[in-house]
């Protein structure tokens, strides 16, 4: 998997950082690892992104974390013109949902220009070194070996 992930260079300051709590350092502690986690119900076995201290499927407690593969499929994205005023210097800059193999989807920034993107293209986890943590993002894999397959209509 370490050679799946890449990294942005420098760290640079978050205009608006996400919530960080006791529960959520081992995620993020994993994503500046180069590694994507998320929490699986020891009861029910179902996964859920982003990380929940609470099973949403039958309300469990027990739950633990779980390394994901950070390898997917892009479902959908769309290029953000206009931000919020917080990611002004930031646009445009591309945002999609992407299908994990682990069958997880998730809402995430594609390192990417958003006219050499398609539905279904192979993507994999990538880190933005950032600060106060650092985040993840997906990137067009550089081959298509290992990634997941088409979903069946």
């Amino acid at each position: 998997m370490g050679e799946a992930m890449a990294s942005a260079g420098n760290a640079d300051q978050l205009p608006y950082p996400p919530r960080t709590t006791e529960f959520t350092a081992p995620f993020w502690s994993a994503v500046a690892d180069g590694r994507l986690t998320t929490t699986r119900c020891t009861r029910c076995e179902f996964l859920t992104f982003p990380p929940k201290v609470l099973c949403p499927q039958c309300w469990s407690r027990d739950v633990e974390y779980v390394v994901l593969s950070g390898r997917g499929r892009l479902a959908t994205f769309t290029e953000v013109c206009v931000p919020p005023a917080v990611f002004r210097d930031e646009a445009p800059y591309v945002i999609g949902i992407v299908d994990l193999e682990e069958n997880v989807r998730l809402l995430t920034r594609i390192r990417a220009p958003f006219d050499e993107l398609t539905v279904g293209l192979p993507v994999h986890m990538v880190v933005r070194h950032s600060q106060p943590v650092a985040l993840y993002e997906f990137a067009p894999s550089p081959d298509t070996e290992n990634v997941c397959e088409e979903k069946n209509a």
